[in-house]
């Protein structure tokens, strides 16, 4: 699979959602657990690359209460997809189910989801933030074969 580019990463505070600055490729070096020091924040990630997976937007953060990773992103796709889609994130984050949020909305025509990371298979608090981002590309690359092949 090539890199994932990203166009741009910014760090954003949860409370308002307002951009406290943006990353550079040094910054994405930095280890994901990052999220977990800086709690109030979370990155809003925006890639090219994600238009090919139809991907709408992603953004990563450490849920507040239970403190675990999470991934939000917008899917655009058919309602009709549910099962698959659903299916294959719960296999993904091998039923570790907390956190889990998946729903589709008439108004938009995507599916909004928030996903945990902390049991995705080769994710590790330790990695990179671009290793992730990379990790989450490929995953959702994936999904996105699954349902063109239904």
């Amino acid at each position: 699979m090539k890199p994932l580019t990203i166009e741009a990463l910014e760090i954003c505070l949860k409370e308002t959602e307002d951009t406290i600055r943006t990353a550079d490729d040094h910054f994405l070096q930095q280890p994901i657990s990052y999220l977990q020091s800086n709690i109030a924040e979370f990155f809003f990630v925006d890639s090219p690359d994600f238009d090919h997976i139809h991907v709408d937007s992603l953004a990563l953060e450490v849920d507040d209460i239970f403190k675990t990773y999470m991934v939000l992103f917008g899917l655009q796709g058919k309602k009709k997809e549910g099962d698959v889609i659903r299916q294959f994130i719960e296999e993904k984050v091998q039923n570790q189910l907390l956190g889990l949020s998946i729903s589709f909305s008439d108004n938009e025509g995507f599916w909004e989801i928030n996903m945990p990371l902390d049991s995705i298979e080769g994710f590790e608090e330790t990695m990179p933030i671009q290793d992730v981002l990379q990790l989450l590309n490929g995953i959702l690359g994936d999904l996105d074969e699954l349902r063109a092949s239904k």
